[in-house]
């Protein structure tokens, strides 16, 4: 089935079922994009959960995020029911699923919007109906999600359209005044992470290194990071914020006012990566080649010395060393940040005679 060619001067909006976690999240603002290349006149629709869904209004070329919370672990038919409703109503021609799992394309399924594409994945046949195969022979996940917005059997191209997140500075203003920061050089640090072996070891003494060079660090992620919070602002002092907690509106807002960001291999990264904030990504067990942003970063550090259980992708270490992590110390990446501040002041004293 030509499926290109029974879009003809359609107009129907299209469903985008992306990953739930923050960085697959903002990977798949490349697929928006390239669905707004494809059908220019088109709106495009993103289901997301409510930690995600504060992403979607700084990411152009979304009409709107439709937020549903479906458990992850369980199957909840009445759930998938409920919101095969809710599209319903929206009269979708097209939905790309990027998940391989039986459960995310159900309630697409069960809306019965025409065009369902996705990997094969869990024998999805009666639930999938635009069909595309060979999932493994590509290895990034950037590659996977964004060959379903192409038509089939197409060669993928030497670069994608890298992810943008758009934040209005007199929001980012806003939001500092109402938070009490005020203007200060900031440096934001991510120390969370899906699992404690992408979490990088030195973070407290980095916090203290930072604030003794006289630069304000904000302790940014979700709840889990509430204790790392504490722990940094015991080691670095007065200077260091604790901007933990379970809106992501504060992380977004607060690596738009950052001069830098460092970062494990997380959803922030990614996010600060997107945004345009410089930003140093740490990565342990995890390969920055398959899951370092698209966007450029100025530096994706990982260990020098000889590792050999590594890359793992294990969210805990198999091994009880954790020596991804603890190998790379805290004096490589100060060093790395103060050249990247030196030349954002570069930059500053430029543009500022």
């Amino acid at each position: 089935m030509n499926h290109d060619s029974e879009y003809s001067g359609d107009d129907s909006p299209i469903l985008l079922v992306p990953y739930m976690w923050i960085g697959d999240f903002v990977r798949c603002h490349t697929v928006v994009k390239l669905l707004n290349e494809r059908w220019p006149g088109r709106p495009v629709d993103v289901l997301t959960t409510h930690l995600c869904a504060p992403l979607l209004d700084y990411m152009p070329g979304v009409r709107r995020g439709i937020i549903s919370n479906l458990p992850r672990n369980r199957l909840s038919l009445a759930r998938h029911r409920a919101l095969a409703k809710r599209l319903r109503i929206e009269n979708y021609g097209r939905a790309l699923i990027m998940p391989r799992t039986w459960k995310s394309a159900l309630a697409p399924a069960l809306a019965r919007i025409p065009f369902r594409t996705g990997f094969v994945g869990e024998m999805r046949f009666g639930l999938l109906n635009d069909f595309r195969w060979h999932e493994k022979a590509l290895p990034r996940m950037i590659d996977r999600c964004a060959a379903l917005a192409l038509p089939p059997d197409v060669s993928l191209p030497a670069e994608w359209p890298k992810p943008e997140i758009r934040v209005n500075a007199a929001e980012a203003a806003a939001w500092r005044q109402a938070k009490g920061l005020g203007n200060p050089r900031v440096v934001a640090l991510a120390p969370g992470s899906v699992g404690p072996s992408k979490r990088w070891s030195y973070y407290a003494e980095a916090a203290r290194q930072l604030a003794d060079q006289g630069f304000d660090v904000w302790v940014i992620g979700g709840p889990a990071e509430k204790q790392a919070a504490e722990e940094l602002i015991a080691a670095g002092g007065p200077r260091v914020r604790d901007l933990t907690g379970d809106d992501l509106r504060n992380a977004i807002l607060a690596l738009a006012s950052a001069e830098l960001c460092i970062s494990n291999d997380s959803g922030l990264l990614h996010v600060s990566a997107a945004m345009g904030t410089r930003t140093i990504g740490i990565f342990g067990p995890t390969s920055a080649y398959y899951w370092a942003p698209l966007n450029p970063i100025d530096a994706a550090i990982e260990t020098e010395t000889d590792v050999p259980c590594r890359p793992c992708h294990k969210p805990v270490c198999r091994m009880h060393h954790h020596r991804c992590m603890r190998d790379i110390p805290m004096e490589q990446v100060i060093a790395v940040a103060e050249r990247t501040l030196s030349a954002v002041s570069a930059q500053r004293s430029a543009i500022i005679p």
